[in-house]
C-alpha cells in the first residue's frame, strides 16, 4: 500500500491549495538540485563533453523507459522529446501510412484542439482526399467503420475529465481494421493505463502536468513493437537515423522507437524531468487511483452542497472520468480569479467550465474540504463581481 500523499516531495507555497496539476504539476522538490547539477557542473564543466560523460545522449532513453513504467508499456518503447504535437504528428502520418488505401482519421468533439489542429495540418499537407471526422463522444464506437485508416482519441477529455474505454474502444478499431491512437495527456500518473493490455498501435502524452515534468516539459510517444519496424518517421530527424554520427547523407531510421526520435534532446528539462519522476518511485498507481476517487467524490459532495449556483460538468460516475472534477458556471471565470486569489488555484476552460485537478501525490482530505469552503464564500458573497476579477488574462 502506498503511502499517499507524499507532500514533502514537492516544493509548493505554503497557504495554496494546488488543484491545478491537470494543467501543470508542481514542482518536485528534486528538481531544482538536479537543474543545478546539470548547468554547473555537467555543461559548465564539462561542456560538450557531457554529452558522453554526463550520458546526455541516453536520457531520452532513460527517461522513456521510467515513463513507459507509468503507461504499462515494455523498455525501449517510450521515445521522448519534442512536444505533444509534434508526437501526435508522427503518430497519425505513420498510422495513415500503415492502412494506405483508407483516408478517414476519426476523433470525438470533445478532443483536445491541438490533436485536431494536428491531423487538419497533416491531411492538408498529404492531401489525396483524407478526411477528418469528429464524433460525439459516446458516439465513438458506432463511428468506427471500415474506412477509418486510424482513430485518434484522448482518453480523458480535458474540460470534462470524462473518460473512454481504451480497451474497448481499441478492440472495435482493430475489428475493423484502424489503427488507435490514444492521448494520454490527462491519463499517465493520474490513473492506471496498461497499453500492453490495450494493444493500441500508439500512445502519446506530455509530460508537465501528472508527471510534474515543468512547463514545456517533453513529450513522449510509445510504439507497439511488433510494428516498430513497420513505422515510418514522418519527420525523419538526424537523432532517429540509425547512426546519427555517421553523418550519411540519406535517412535511415532506427531499428527501435528511437526512430521516432526528431532533433537534439532538451538536456535540462529532460534532466528536471528525470528527478521528478522520483517522486513516482514505489507508488502504485491502483493505490494513487483509490485516493483521487475518494478525493473527487469528497469535493462533489462538498461544492454541490455548499454551491448550488455551479453545476457538475463531469460524468458522476468515477469509473467515467479522470483525475479532475469539472463545474459549470456562466460566469466561470471571474470565479476561478476570485479562487485563485484565496490560495485555490484551479483553471478555467472556455466558455463555462471551472477545473480542478487532484493529485493524491499532495492533495488530501483537508485540502478537498478547505478548497469547497473557500469556493463557497466565493459564490455565497459574490466576491467574483469584483471588477478586478472580470479582466480577462492571456492565459485562463
Amino acid at each position: 500500500m502506498t503511502t499517499l500523499p507524499r507532500k514533502h516531495l514537492f516544493d509548493i507555497p505554503e497557504g495554496t491549495i494546488y488543484l491545478d496539476g491537470n494543467s501543470l504539476g508542481p514542482l518536485p522538490t528534486g528538481a531544482v538540485a538536479r537543474a543545478t547539477k546539470v548547468l554547473t557542473e555537467e555543461w559548465g564543466r564539462e561542456l560538450i563533453r557531457a554529452w558522453n560523460t554526463a550520458d546526455w545522449m541516453e536520457l531520452p532513453q532513460k527517461v522513456g523507459d521510467r515513463i513507459a513504467g507509468l503507461i504499462g508499456a515494455a523498455p525501449g518503447s517510450v521515445a521522448t522529446g519534442d512536444t505533444l504535437s509534434i508526437k501526435v504528428y508522427q503518430a497519425l502520418a505513420a498510422a495513415l501510412k500503415l492502412r494506405p488505401t483508407r483516408r478517414v482519421i476519426l476523433s470525438d468533439t470533445g478532443n483536445f484542439p491541438s490533436d485536431l489542429y494536428m491531423a487538419q495540418g497533416l491531411i492538408a499537407t498529404i492531401g489525396k482526399d483524407y478526411e477528418l471526422i469528429t464524433v460525439a463522444p459516446e458516439e465513438v464506437a458506432d463511428a468506427i467503420s471500415e474506412d477509418v485508416a486510424a482513430v485518434m482519441l484522448t482518453e480523458v477529455d480535458y474540460r470534462s475529465g470524462r473518460r473512454h474505454d481504451m480497451g474497448e474502444l481499441t478492440a472495435k478499431a482493430h475489428r475493423a481494421g484502424a489503427v488507435m491512437i490514444w492521448d494520454l495527456a490527462h491519463s499517465a500518473g493520474a490513473v492506471p493505463v496498461d497499453v500492453t493490455a490495450c494493444n493500441a498501435e500508439f500512445a502519446v502524452g506530455c509530460s508537465y502536468k501528472y508527471l510534474n515534468g515543468g512547463p514545456g516539459a517533453p513529450a513522449f510517444i510509445y510504439a507497439r513493437p511488433d510494428i516498430v519496424l513497420a513505422v515510418e518517421p514522418a519527420l525523419s530527424g538526424w537523432l532517429g537515423h540509425d547512426a546519427p554520427f555517421a553523418m550519411e547523407p540519406s535517412y535511415r531510421p532506427a531499428m527501435t522507437t528511437e526512430r521516432l526520435r526528431v532533433g537534439t534532446p532538451p538536456i535540462v528539462q529532460l534532466s528536471i524531468l528525470d528527478a521528478a519522476l522520483d517522486v513516482w518511485e514505489g507508488v502504485d498507481l491502483a493505490d494513487v487511483r483509490r485516493a483521487s476517487v475518494a478525493l473527487c467524490e469528497t469535493f462533489i459532495k462538498e461544492v454541490e452542497r455548499r454551491c448550488p449556483q455551479l453545476t457538475l460538468a463531469s460524468p458522476r460516475e468515477a469509473a467515467k472520468r479522470g483525475s479532475q472534477v469539472s463545474f459549470a458556471f456562466s460566469d466561470g471565470y471571474p470565479v476561478m480569479q476570485a479562487l485563485i486569489d484565496r490560495g485555490v488555484i484551479g483553471d478555467f476552460r472556455a466558455p463555462n467550465i471551472l477545473r480542478f485537478g487532484f493529485t493524491p501525490l499532495y492533495i488530501d482530505h483537508d485540502d478537498v474540504v478547505a478548497a469547497a469552503e473557500i469556493l463557497e464564500k466565493v459564490m455565497a458573497h459574490e466576491i467574483w463581481k469584483e471588477p478586478k476579477y472580470q479582466v480577462r488574462s492571456r492565459v485562463t
